[in-house]
């Protein structure tokens, strides 16, 4: 292919770029507009365009007064706050690449991930787990002091370098390092007008915490790139009071997973004169909530489907509506696959991103072998199947392999049951995702023992190798689990029987 869609779709990234540079491009522009507002329903901490820009800058000489150089590896282990994306964003501005993890990962898990990347630097809240062993640390209280510092310069080069590593669930059971280059944060601009809706007058509402990768891409580097203005709830603030917050800020665009606007839909919803439209990812969007939304709010919901790999590049949006996962975005490059053969419209096929797409990852971390073991070719294979209607729209037909989502996180069976192994009166195990109604999952755990045991005693002990949302919903004791000819735990019968027996089949 010797011209790509998204040349005319989004423009070619520059030869020379900074992905925090372009983040905070509009400081410039339009320094004393608000960029974020940290919320609840008694105040707002508010930073202007000038304020971010200067602390990320600022922020970055003290991590390079640290020793943090271009190239460099750093850990963050930052809790639900402002510091995670201005640490995230001056890490890249110099050159270096960060490793955002979620706050909920248990010491064993940060441990590993530590030896596996080997940060210069960890920074750190106290009040979160951090690696064993002697990493040179940086507290989050030393932050603050940077502000006096001299601003740094970007680290400007190929947009085809490393910018950030994200870690994923892998069907091995063992989270998995994947690497971004800076030119992802270009290659989302295809996300504009493909899924948001989004212009520089919005003010969107994330309902996720800072140190999410959904919230940190579509709650806050997205909308400052453009020049909107960003609205994270203050930590702790109760998943019920948000939808007084979008009526008291005025939100027009709020974003969340699928289940938050199934919590939201229990309680009553004030008028919101400003929403124009919501955006679900992360996992599947049931039509019921949909509509139930619709009907409470008067305003749509438009999901998109993605994956860490390549964040997300099909989806409906304010100029299409519908039940299925979306339509590929304008200048991404997708197709169904079975074979390696592009399947025929209404036919199930593998859904494959091409390699060229601006928005795939560089590969996982030192992993080549595993990295191409995830192509067909020139095809990325995301390991979900889809089939292509009438219209267009791509259909949702399922995953290939068995892993589990969990409020909009991918989580291994293998990773789950490996923990829940180790218990001592435990015989067998298996994890797998159950549907518990027509519009709610949870992972659930099916163990062989002598005697039931305790639920809490179960999740109990799995929180103690497990981030919390790994943690099994449900424990099941059964006499034996299916297993095939090769001995392999056959996860979807296993899901399917209990399905059926509940009537959720």
């Amino acid at each position: 292919m010797d011209q790509h869609p998204y040349h005319t779709a989004i423009g070619t990234v520059p030869d020379h770029f900074n992905m925090a540079s372009y983040v905070l491009g509009k400081a410039n522009e339009t320094p004393t507009k608000i960029a974020l507002k940290v919320i609840d329903a008694a105040s707002a901490d508010v930073w202007t365009f000038h304020d971010i820009a200067t602390a990320v800058r600022t922020t970055a000489t003290g991590l390079a007064e640290h020793g943090v150089q271009t190239g460099n590896h750093v850990l963050m282990r930052l809790g639900n706050t402002p510091d995670f994306p201005i640490v995230y964003l001056a890490t890249i501005l110099l050159g270096a690449v960060p490793i955002p993890t979620s706050a909920q990962l248990t010491t064993p898990e940060i441990t590993a991930i530590a030896h596996e990347i080997q940060p210069v630097l960890v920074v750190a809240d106290e009040g979160i787990s951090q690696p064993d062993g002697t990493w040179e640390t940086l507290e989050q209280s030393a932050l603050a002091g940077f502000s006096s510092l001299a601003p740094a310069e970007p680290h400007m080069g190929d947009p085809n370098r490393p910018a950030y590593i994200i870690y994923t669930s892998g069907t091995s059971g063992k989270p998995r390092p994947l690497v971004h280059a800076h030119r992802a944060i270009w290659a989302r601009r295809m996300m504009w007008d493909g899924w948001y809706g989004l212009e520089s007058d919005d003010v969107v509402l994330h309902a996720g915490a800072f140190n999410w990768t959904y919230t940190l891409g579509t709650g806050l580097m997205d909308p400052w790139a453009i020049g909107a203005t960003a609205l994270i709830p203050k930590d702790g603030t109760p998943a019920e009071q948000l939808p007084a917050l979008l009526a008291k800020y005025d939100a027009t665009i709020f974003a969340a997973a699928p289940g938050v606007y199934r919590r939201l839909l229990r309680s009553d919803i004030p008028k919101l004169p400003s929403l124009r439209h919501g955006l679900s990812a992360g996992e599947k969007l049931p039509q019921t909530t949909a509509m139930a939304w619709q009907t409470a709010t008067g305003t749509p919901i438009f999901e998109a489907y993605g994956m860490s790999e390549c964040s997300t590049f099909i989806s409906a949006h304010p100029g299409a509506q519908t039940d299925a996962l979306g339509w590929p975005q304008k200048g991404r490059f997708i197709a169904l696959l079975q074979d390696g053969k592009p399947v025929a419209d209404g036919q199930n096929g593998t859904i494959a991103v091409h390699k060229d797409d601006p928005g795939l990852m560089l590969g996982y971390y030192n992993a080549k072998t595993e990295t191409s073991a995830r192509f067909d070719g020139n095809w990325f294979l995301t390991g979900d199947i889809g089939c292509k209607g009438p219209d267009g729209a791509i259909h949702y037909a399922g995953r290939d392999d068995d892993m589990m989502n969990a409020g909009g996180y991918r989580v291994s069976p293998i990773e789950v049951e490996n923990a829940l192994a180790a218990h001592p009166d435990i015989d067998d195990i298996a994890a797998c995702e159950i549907r518990v109604s027509a519009d709610t999952s949870i992972i659930a755990a099916f163990y062989v023992s002598a005697d039931v045991i305790d639920d809490a005693q179960l999740a109990g002990f799995a929180a103690k190798h497990l981030a919390r949302y790994k943690v099994p919903r449900q424990f099941i004791r059964i006499d034996a689990l299916p297993r095939g000819a090769n001995n392999k735990i056959l996860r979807r019968q296993l899901r399917q029987n209990w399905e059926t027996a509940h009537g959720q089949a």
